[in-house]
């Protein structure tokens, strides 16, 4: 089966946010299985640095003016380039510049975007011919609206991994990109008065999935659907919405080879979980005490992520004799919260703004609960990392993270199942209890040796989508 897997991301080369890190993995997994997955991106000047060899596939002039469209290998993935340096040959996020403006040409360029993606089910490759176009967010959205336009029989698949971002556009760009009147209409692209690159890809798509099970479920809702619960809604009731949990990459994310930690550990040698711990809280200028659990957060900072409400209730870590440590950057007043934080409470809090790869994979190896108390999280990565390296991952009960872990209540300790701590309110209380809970299982060192071993236990490999994929692709 031919996919090609439309985004404006791609791990390790370009990295904003959960997407890039599933299609550098997802495409490999397809691989494994016998599919020809390949993937499409605007050469942006880190994809040019990544993938300096490629050959021409084709040239032409459309409404986005001179494009080449050029192809190259990465880890063994066919990816095509959109080689259009007046609309990507820009340093930096590949969506707004320095200072958080949108590009005011977004419009074009990722237009252009969707318009190769569909050209290349048409034949624009004359060696290779996509059956499926599997368009990822609102950058690739207008790739369905354009097979739609064309008439097509390439099938088409739409991933939401946030709804909250539309990729909206005044409507006047609509003749522009080539795409007919009509299709500006509530059953098309149109949002409000405007065009939604989101919306034409859950309008047009043969199916529709988002990143985890109970996120397909939450965005039918008013409170998760941003004014698209009724498309979304529909859509379900016709069969074309359907959750796909993200997985991890083993070869990037497993404490036995993980390439930035000096200490490897498995489930039968955890001698190296305490290693990483005693060098994690030297890192933070932290007492090395290997009896004080960690808590780890490695985030963006912001309130979607519940940034606010551990703040509200770190004094629960500290009182109790805890350490908490967060790596990130964000909002300002968060970050000035924090850093406050950890000026009030130095034997206790210990903070990094910014990003930091190396260090993230050290706290997630040296801590012993990884924090994720999000409003809403369509799937969450963090806390499947945190399952795989044995540090239980503390969770608010919505979207992926109530897919992926198991409360520690006494029954399902007792049968096995769980693997982390769960609370149901986005309130500062309700977090501070589970807090507590945690505090409450980690004096009881052998039970939670025995929920971090069904913890280690999970499969979420990146194999189990792929087979989910190549299911939704048969049945379209």
């Amino acid at each position: 089966m031919k996919i090609l897997h439309v985004c404006s991301e791609f791990y390790p080369l370009l990295k904003t946010g959960g997407l890039a890190d599933v299609v550098g993995a997802l495409p490999a997994a397809q691989k494994e299985i016998g599919d020809d997955a390949r993937i499409l991106i605007p050469a942006y000047p880190a994809i040019w640095r990544g993938i300096p060899d490629t050959v021409v596939v084709a040239e032409f002039d459309n409404f986005a003016g001179h494009v080449t469209l050029r192809y190259g290998i990465y880890n063994g993935i066919g990816v095509y380039l959109i080689d259009a340096p007046h609309l990507y040959a820009r340093e930096g996020n590949p969506y707004h510049d320095q200072w958080y403006n949108d590009y005011a040409d977004n419009y074009k360029r990722f237009g252009l975007l969707g318009w190769v993606a569909s050209e290349l089910a048409l034949g624009l490759d004359f060696w290779w011919q996509a059956e499926v176009v599997h368009a990822h967010d609102w950058h690739a959205g207008l790739a369905s609206a354009y097979l739609a336009a064309k008439g097509h029989p390439a099938k088409s698949v739409f991933t939401v991994h946030n709804l909250a971002y539309q990729g909206k556009f005044a409507a006047r760009h609509l003749t522009e990109l080539g795409l007919p009147p009509d299709m500006f209409s509530i059953n098309g692209l149109e949002l409000y008065g405007e065009i939604s690159y989101l919306k034409a890809g859950l309008f047009y798509s043969d199916m529709v999935t988002a990143v985890s099970p109970t996120y397909a479920k939450e965005i039918t809702t008013s409170e998760f659907g941003y004014g698209l619960q009724g498309l979304l809604s529909t859509l379900d009731h016709q069969g074309r919405l359907t959750g796909v949990l993200n997985g991890v990459d083993d070869s990037i994310w497993h404490p036995n080879n993980d390439p930035y930690i000096q200490h490897h550990y498995k489930l039968k040698n955890m001698g190296g979980k305490a290693k990483n711990k005693a060098q994690l809280q030297e890192r933070f200028n932290l007492p090395q005490n290997p009896d004080t659990p960690v808590f780890v957060m490695i985030t963006r900072l912001t309130e979607q992520k519940g940034v606010d409400l551990l703040l509200q209730c770190a004094d629960e870590i500290v009182n109790q004799g805890g350490q908490l440590m967060i790596l990130g950057s964000g909002a300002p007043h968060l970050q000035d919260w924090v850093n406050w934080l950890a000026s009030q409470y130095p034997d206790n809090v210990g903070v990094w703004i910014g990003y930091d790869e190396p260090l993230s994979h050290l706290m997630v190896a040296g801590g012993d609960v990884i924090l994720v108390p999000s409003r809403f999280e369509p799937c969450g990565l963090t806390q499947l990392y945190g399952l795989k390296y044995g540090t239980l991952p503390l969770v608010r009960r919505t979207g992926g993270l109530a897919d992926t872990v198991v409360d520690c209540t006494a029954e399902n300790i007792k049968e096995r199942c769980a693997t982390g701590f769960v609370f149901e309110d986005a309130h500062p209380e309700a977090l501070r209890h589970c807090i507590q809970r945690a505090f409450s299982l980690w004096s009881k060192q052998r039970t939670w040796f025995a929920v971090r071993t069904v913890a280690m236990e999970q499969d979420f490999s990146w194999q189990v989508a792929a087979h989910r994929y190549h299911e939704l692709y048969s049945k379209i």
